[in-house]
């Protein structure tokens, strides 16, 4: 019998730990928060050449030095962005990870949720599941991502997607529309990096999987 015992428990000990991020999601995510800080400091730089509102950004955060230098770290990090997260959507959907991970969203679920997280008792022991608040927010900046680079094509080509530019009212307002989407995004930031440091163990399994 102890020997039985013994050599259950060297069983359970083995047994692999449970893949809570996939490979392919723990690659594109880091290529993608690294094209998304490149997109956001660069795009502060243009911002500053061309203010849409009283404030400008420290030179310290932007990238590119000037506005010529801002452009083209930007397009470079635009492409690397839009390929990442083309391969991320056709991924998400081709494999269900969407339907099961960010499906069903319900105001009472969400509502429930954050009045939870707010006081500090949102329980994270599954990280193979997501909250209600979890959900929301992905879902929320997939959205908000696509809508960022549909205004910025319609900023960057206007004359031959004169019909995107249109779409959102004009180039001048296709700015406004693209720096809030900026601006909401890097509040998605802000809260996904503080998420992580109050969880650790959701920022290991985005890097070791498990």
């Amino acid at each position: 019998m102890p020997s039985l015992a013994v050599s259950g428990h060297h069983a359970d000990s083995a047994t692999p730990a449970k893949v809570i991020q996939p490979a392919w999601v723990r690659v594109l995510h880091w290529i993608n928060a690294l094209a998304m800080i490149m997109m956001i400091m660069s795009g502060w730089q243009i911002y500053n050449a061309s203010p849409l509102f009283n404030f400008t950004f420290p030179p310290s955060i932007t990238l590119g030095g000037w506005l010529a230098g801002g452009l083209l770290w930007h397009f470079a990090a635009m492409w690397l962005l839009m390929v990442n997260g083309l391969v991320y959507l056709i991924l998400g959907f081709i494999t269900g990870r969407f339907r099961r991970k960010l499906l069903p969203i319900t105001p009472g679920g969400v509502i429930s949720d954050t009045k939870a997280a707010l006081t500090f008792k949102l329980s994270h022991d599954d990280l193979s599941k997501y909250n209600y608040v979890q959900k929301l927010l992905y879902a929320g900046i997939i959205i908000v991502g696509v809508v960022i680079v549909l205004s910025g094509l319609s900023m960057w080509k206007p004359v031959q997607l004169y019909w995107l530019s249109a779409l959102f009212g004009g180039y001048d307002i296709a700015r406004y529309v693209h720096f809030t989407c900026m601006a909401l995004i890097v509040a998605f930031l802000v809260i996904h990096v503080a998420l992580a440091v109050l969880v650790p163990k959701s920022l290991r399994a985005m890097i070791s999987g498990r």
